[in-house]
């Protein structure tokens, strides 16, 4: 699908965050600068997080509490040098019930399996954005997309 501007990636976001599971793993991919983290800011306002939400890019990880329930943990792994160096993070992947991993192809056999895949590019102005349900939890949250959001024809499952 292409996302025109940046209010098109927020309602992205925010279509995301109104149909996601209690629990989830997102895998955020794309070059740097494709709006992956403004893609993640949006979710993680829809679902309520207030004040700043910052790039993780050189802390590693930002975890937010959820109004509803659980904590969300934005992960920018662009900085590691091995999936190893997550276990010194202390992340236990039952204290999250979101997870959005930018760069996720660096944490490869470290990290939780991918609910859902998106894919971001650049392309012109804007931007173009795959989602792949990888799972079941992922196939029935992108079924749940599609009757949401009217952008969502061009998702692949």
């Amino acid at each position: 699908m292409l996302l025109d501007n940046a209010d098109a990636t927020d309602a992205l976001g925010a279509a995301l965050a109104h149909t996601r599971p209690a629990r989830g793993v997102v895998h955020l991919q794309g070059d740097l600068g494709a709006g992956k983290s403004t893609l993640a800011r949006a979710l993680l306002r829809t679902l309520g997080v207030t004040g700043a939400i910052r790039s993780p890019t050189y802390t590693l990880v930002e975890r937010y509490p959820l109004s509803s329930e659980g904590e969300a943990w934005h992960l920018d792994l662009y900085r590691i040098g091995d999936g190893a160096e997550l276990e010194f993070l202390g992340l236990d992947s039952d204290e999250a019930t979101l997870w959005l991993v930018e760069w996720p192809e660096r944490g490869a056999g470290f990290l939780p399996p991918a609910d859902l895949r998106i894919g971001l590019q650049v392309a012109g102005r804007g931007r173009r954005a795959t989602v792949a349900g990888l799972t079941e939890t992922g196939r029935s949250w992108v079924t749940r997309l599609q009757a949401v959001n009217p952008m969502a024809v061009a998702i692949d499952s």
